[in-house]
């Protein structure tokens, strides 16, 4: 019977991690299951199968209901672009209100500016955001059209021709060479191996680099082959029917039937190749598509993750608000105006200008009507033109702004060379661009292990061997060692493993031990069921080598072994260094070496690993013919299924029992091992279960998982494993430093409680001091008892609000920055920790189990008021969806920041769920990846992601938004001003093009790039310091106060900009559009010297940016002024003539700022910041420093 790779629910087979089904239905509340179930489909188990009729695509879509092959990832056409782009852009509120603005432009009654010029501002930022749009798409297109036309060998009648992938259709048989892509989801009718396998790498479909194993059916390669000579193959051989379900995302399961040449037989996942995955180590393969183009597994993945949106925009969005009041203030107030002034003046209109009914003036328009509404709709028009003139309250290049400085900010972070993984090859990655400034206001880390905080590369450490412990002497593995130990015979083939594992001297001997004892056949099963148990694939190498120990020659052969798990390989790796070689892997057989003797063991059936069983077994028919099931998987759920019918089966399950508490003690993942013999009645009702499972559509996993607990059972106990995952280097050294900043760090992981206990001692996630809250309940009652008796005993108060917000400056704890130097200590109490009462000494450790129920029974307020109360909390043996669960808890709970970090497949739902998710470019592949907002080598560069950049670009974007507000809002103010002493008639006297340049081109490049090359502090004072990352907790940057402060220093600034010039020029006969050019000038000085005010780090290109604005204004003016068209034609000629003009500007600069800068200075000597001390602690080193190497140069010794 051929090996069935089915009921495969992951694509690694995962130690002691975990949980049980039952977990993942039960253990979420349904708002919690409704928002990750988003991210996976409900597989149709029978209902409605899809029929794939082998080489007759016509006859399979005969109806038209299936797709094409031809792929499409742009979003636009030619015809489309203009009105699809224009229809997401104006999905911002702000373009429809500029929109509106240009629209009411356009009417005569309220024509204020040019009605071109009015446009510009909006048609200027669409047309950017099109062209980047654009640009993106046509990279698409390419991309879709090289893709799509690529050409694959296609049966058409007796032999393969070359076709484009993008008329490929279901049904048509497709022929595949080595190296090659899979163009579309194909069943195998054959392969190039006679045994019907095929080696296949999915690096471009899950990121994972390992080769994995397909198989073609036994009773379909025999007939669908190509003849050797002339290379046909005859076409009346290659038809049948496949059923099989409607296409979905899980790429891990495939369920279908075969009826072919009058048999009918089951498919399951290991028949089938995806879309997306070379070939590899095999010649060619043939197979019929069943899912092509959009309908393929990897498209059906390829949507995008769920946008996220920054925190700080969202409060920007609140202020924008505010802004829009104060225009519709300002708007009412001179329609009020305007019209009170109208009633007052009745009598005098026929004789003023714009209000007499006819035109007195000689020319064209003498005699000619005004068009004169009346005083209510006059007033109404002076509503609307207000709007107008008043538009750019609402920045609308801030929009574009944010884009630029993020974008920018991303290429620093990437380029940082603190943050490139030279193990790996692997650099920072930035995959999205909307939520850089969040990095600095995170309060939670919501951690994976394995693979996260330790490098995933697994190490065979500890044996359990029928009841003995072994591993505690182990020598390095070599040739010479081996051939010591264990080779005894001159020219012993050897094999020879890339990697060396060390290995017990007493173990080994009694391996070679010629004993019949229960010990040495436990042994003997135990190593057997080490290199049988899995689905790693030996990859001999065809060169060889001889070494000598001694006497004695040994030739070597190298071989390597690739599996979808760690684990697989370096168990599969320890069994061949104690002499159990896997050195072959077929479709119905296995090879394995044992004494120099080469056995082929027959593979009659293998149930994989999955997260309900938590275990692995595989049945074998050994040379002498007898049938055994070796089974393999977590102590959980092992020892229930473990014989009970002799003393000496419970003494060494009581000694295992202690050898696995000991491992997990020391850190390591722990493996049970059990076996048993088969009887041929056991053996023939467990193939007819089989059989009735696999040929079942309609709930076939299940099926399987009853066929696996019929044949796992009454297992004899062998031993067990304990493999070392080691911490990645700088892994306690980040987490202390994160700790210290007042984030607090969570460990989520599907490891045993000991286990992850260990590994939080080691990671200084945990200290001995701490005392452990314990809850790993078996009920709901029990549970319910822990979450109480540790309310009580450690004084939890329970929270009476469901949003609690840490981030008050009215914290609890002082937690004040200790910088040495003799520089001015802060007098503010100024907490990391926030509101909540955070009790140090306490670490909350909890499992899956307990999270079933207490999330069931809506005890998650209990598990809150605990969780919150600790410094540090432990998740173990919990699912994925409880990791998005915890998640959640905090995020629907507090206003806090959440970031979520993780390597692989069981981490995506969590990150998804974070605010900000960071993936691991480690061993489990790259789906947590492609789910994240940024991607990593190495867990330790989160330190230097949230402690540096993080502090920067949420100090940096904070700032730019309120200067932003602050430099629209001045402009406007000034206007403001003028219309009230212009009888509130919304006449401008600065031109249409400065109005629209101000935001656009005088004053936005120095906002770009302070945005993304200011810095507070370096890079080094940050990391000596984590406790200044508190300044984001604290909202510092940016909050509600600051931008009171920052209005109320813009009305004044506003006041002295119009006035001052007013009162100067008041006796003189200077005209309306001079008074406007001094204006434009006198503003646009005035908001780049307030930004070179908080400028903190200054290079040549900010001196360039911020001093060459003001120039580039300059010019823009004589140009402007230098056509006789315009009204203010050479103003700025005869102004600049003038030491008034200059000394004008002069003095609105010094009155304007003299407040801020007084206030700035007064606030920093007295209520110093913990910023500005460490900044200060800078200068004095830097000044220090400085003194000193000029003190050795001038006394050199």
């Amino acid at each position: 019977m051929e090996l069935q790779n089915s009921n495969q629910s992951s694509s690694s087979f995962e130690i002691s991690k975990g949980s049980t089904l039952m977990q993942e239905k039960h253990g979420m509340s349904q708002r919690i299951c409704h928002k990750i179930m988003q991210f996976e489909d409900n597989l149709l188990h029978g209902e409605n199968p899809r029929l794939i009729y082998i080489n007759d695509p016509r006859r399979t879509n005969d109806k038209y209901e299936f797709t094409g092959n031809e792929i499409t990832t742009s979003k636009y056409t030619v015809i489309t672009f203009l009105p699809k782009n224009l229809f997401i852009q104006f999905h911002r509120v702000a373009y429809l209100y500029f929109l509106a603005i240009a629209a009411l432009n356009q009417l005569p009654p309220l024509a204020v500016f040019g009605r071109t010029v009015s446009l510009f501002p909006l048609l200027f930022v669409l047309c950017v955001t099109a062209v980047k749009d654009g640009y993106e798409d046509w990279r698409r297109h390419r991309s879709d059209q090289k893709e799509n036309n690529r050409e694959a060998l296609v049966l058409h009648g007796d032999r393969f021709q070359l076709k484009k992938w993008k008329k490929i259709q279901a049904g048509e048989v497709v022929k595949i060479r080595s190296d090659e892509t899979i163009p579309c989801d194909m069943v195998l009718l054959s392969t190039s191996d006679p045994s019907g396998l095929a080696y296949i790498q999915t690096m471009n479909l899950d990121g994972e680099s390992n080769l994995k194993t397909r198989y073609a059916r036994q009773e379909t390669v025999s007939y669908v082959s190509e003849d050797p000579v002339s290379g046909l193959i005859r076409e009346d051989s290659v038809s049948g029917l496949i059923r099989c379900e409607q296409p979905n995302r899980n790429i891990y399961e495939f369920t279908a039937n075969m009826e072919f040449n009058g048999q009918k037989f089951a498919l399951s996942q290991s028949n089938i190749v995806l879309r997306g995955c070379q070939l590899k180590n095999t010649e060619s393969i043939i197979g019929v598509v069943v899912y092509a183009g959009k309908e393929t597994k990897a498209m059906l993945n390829s949507a995008a993750s769920p946008s996220k949106r920054s925190r700080l925009e969202v409060y920007m969005n609140r202020e924008t608000l505010w802004l829009s009041v104060f225009l519709l203030v300002m708007c009412l107030v001179v329609s009020c105006g305007m019209g009170l002034w109208l009633l007052r003046h009745t009598e005098e209109l026929d004789t003023l200008p714009y209000y007499r009914k006819v035109y007195f003036t000689h020319g064209k328009d003498k005699f000619k009507k005004y068009k004169y509404y009346g005083i209510p709709m006059e007033t109404f028009f002076s509503f609307l033109s207000s709007i107008i003139v008043f538009q750019i309250m609402i920045p609308i290049s801030l929009y574009i702004t944010m884009e630029l400085v993020r974008l920018g900010q991303s290429y620093f972070m990437i380029e940082d060379r603190h943050m490139y993984d030279s193990s790996s090859g692997s650099r920072f990655q930035c995959r999205s661009l909307n939520i850089n400034e969040d990095l600095g206001q995170i309060r939670y880390v919501f951690s994976d292990k394995t693979g996260t905080l330790t490098e995933n590369k697994m190490e065979f450490r500890r044996a359990s061997v029928y009841g003995k412990n072994y591993g505690s002497s182990r020598v390095s593995d070599s040739i010479e060692g081996q051939g010591t130990a264990a080779a005894k015979a001159v020219g012993r083939r050897r094999w020879k493993r890339n990697s060396e594992i060390a290995f017990d001297n007493e173990l080994m001997e009694l391996l070679t031990k010629d004993l019949a004892g229960d010990e040495r056949i436990a042994a003997h099963e135990f190593f057997l069921t080490l290199a049988a148990c899995n689905t790693v694939i030996p990859i001999p190498s065809s060169g060889r080598s001889s070494s000598c120990t001694g006497s004695e020659s040994l030739n070597v052969e190298t071989i390597d072994y690739q599996g979808e798990s760690p684990d697989e390989q370096a168990l599969v790796s320890a069994a061949s260094a104690y002499g159990y070689t896997l050195f072959e892997r077929t479709s119905g057989h296995i090879g394995i070496e044992i004494d120099d003797k080469r056995l082929r063991f027959n593979v009659l059936g293998l149930h994989e690993f999955d997260s309900v069983r938590k275990r692995m077994s595989v049945i074998i028919r050994f040379p002498d013919n007898s049938v055994k099931v070796l089974v393999k998987g977590a102590d959980t759920s092992m020892f229930s299924i473990l014989a009970k019918d002799s003393n000496s089966n419970d003494l060494v399950r009581h000694a295992t029992e202690s050898h696995l508490t000991e491992y997990s003690s020391q850190g390591l993942r722990t493996l049970v091992v059990a076996a048993r013999d088969l009887t041929d009645a056991e053996l023939e009702q467990w193939q007819h279960m089989y059989e009735d499972a696999s040929n079942s559509l309609a709930d076939r996993a299940q099926k399987l998982r009853q066929t696996a607990l019929f044949i796992e059972s009454n297992l004899n106990l062998l031993g067990a494993t304990g493999i070392e995952d080691k911490l990645q280097d700088g892994v306690p050294e980040a987490i202390e430093a994160l700790q210290q900043a007042g984030i607090k760090v969570w460990v989520l992981t599907g490891d045993k409680q000991e286990t992850a206990i260990s590994i939080g001692l080691s990671c200084k996630l945990l200290s001995a001091d701490m005392q452990q809250i314990i809850i790993n309940g078996h009920s709901e009652e029990e549970c319910k008892s822990l979450l109480t008796a540790a309310k009580d005993k450690y004084g939890v108060k329970s929270s009476n609000r469901k949003k609690k917000s840490s981030t008050s400056t009215d914290n609890t704890e002082n937690n004040h920055l200790d910088i040495p130097n003799d520089t001015k200590s802060s007098n503010v109490p100024e907490g990391c920790y926030g509101k909540e009462e955070v009790n140090a000494s306490l670490a909350l450790i909890i499992d899956g189990n307990s999270l079933v129920y207490i999330l069931e029974k809506n005890w998650e307020t209990d598990l809150f008021d605990i969780a919150t109360s600790c410094r540090v909390v432990l998740c173990c043996r919990v699912a994925p969806l409880q990791k998005a669960g915890i998640v959640d808890l905090i995020k629907s709970r507090t206003d806090d920041m959440t970031l979520a970090i993780g390597d692989g497949a069981n981490d995506v739902s969590m990150i998804q769920m974070a605010d900000v998710g960071v993936g691991i470019c480690g061993q489990e592949g790259r789906q947590a990846v492609m789910a994240s907002d940024f991607a990593m080598g190495q867990f330790r560069f989160l330190k230097r992601l949230l402690l540096v950049h993080g502090h920067w670009n949420y100090q940096r974007v904070g700032y730019l938004v309120l200067y932003n507000f602050y430099r629209n809002a001045v402009f406007v103010l000034m206007l403001f001003w003028y219309i009230l002493c212009t009888a509130f008639s919304t006449t401008s006297a600065l031109t249409d093009w400065s109005s629209v340049f101000y935001s656009v081109i005088y004053t936005s490049v120095p906002t770009i790039f302070v945005g993304i090359l200011d810095k507070d502090l370096s890079h080094r004072t940050l990391l000596q310091y984590p406790k200044l990352y508190c300044a984001g907790h604290r909202q510092e940057a940016y909050n509600m106060h600051l931008f009171w402060i920052t209005m109320c220093d813009t009305l004044w600034q506003s006041l002295v900009l119009f006035y001052i010039p007013l009162y100067v020029y008041k006796e003189s006969t200077i005209d309306i559009w001079s008074m406007g050019s001094l204006w434009t000038i006198a503003v646009v000085i005035l908001v780049n010297i307030h930004l070179a005010m908080d400028i903190q780090r200054w290079i040549f290109i900010t001196h360039a940016a911020v001093w060459g604005s003001i120039v580039v204004t300059y010019a823009c003016m004589v140009i402007l002024d230098s056509f006789p068209l315009l009204p203010n034609y050479w103003t700025i000629y005869h102004l600049a003539k003038l030491s008034t003009y200059w000394l004008t500007i002069l003095l609105i600069i010094i009155v304007a700022l003299l407040p801020r800068f007084l206030l700035k200075a007064v606030h920093q000597f007295f209520w110093p910041s913990d910023i500005q001390i460490a900044r200060e602690a800078e200068i004095l080193r830097k000044q220090g420093s400085h003194l000193s190497s000029k003190r050795n140069q001038d006394y050199p010794s």
